[in-house]
């Protein structure tokens, strides 16, 4: 809501919400874009990626090459979804382990999902992040306070 002086008459204090675990997976329950962190031969990486809420884990299809094979080598990842509009914005992020589907029952439970490249491209490989850690916050978005 607008002030009469066309400002948010927010502070930076409750500029930011802190969510929680329920709220986050809310919010991812109705996204599919994100971005998958990890550690490339001892340098980070990030890899855009459409994804899918599936529980209280993060699901992705991949084909062979380098996100596949560092999670194979490292399996701790990062992986962040956001979204913004005129008044608000949110981002929520979770830190786990990123482990490959094998075995056929958990293959076939994930072709029955909503979960198809973005792009007209083959893959065939799903990976499931399975979160330690799970944090959220929701920002008021608005003009930046008078400074002086």
């Amino acid at each position: 809501m607008m002030d009469t002086d066309g400002s948010t008459g927010r502070s930076g204090d409750d500029a930011i919400q802190l969510l929680t675990d329920a709220e986050c997976w809310h919010l991812l329950e109705g996204a599919s874009f994100g971005r998958l962190a990890v550690s490339v031969g001892n340098q980070p990486e990030i890899f855009p990626l459409n994804f899918l809420a599936d529980g209280h884990t993060v699901l992705f299809r991949t084909a062979e090459g380098t996100k596949l094979l560092e999670l194979t080598i490292n399996s701790l990842v990062a992986f962040e979804s956001d979204h913004y509009s005129d008044t608000d914005a949110w981002s929520v992020v979770i830190k786990g382990r990123a482990r490959a589907i094998e075995s056929q029952s958990e293959v076939f439970a994930a072709d029955q999902l909503p979960l198809a490249p973005w792009i007209p491209t083959l893959k065939y490989v799903y990976v499931r992040i399975e979160p330690t850690e799970v944090t959220g916050r929701r920002f008021a978005r608005g003009p930046e306070p008078e400074r002086y």
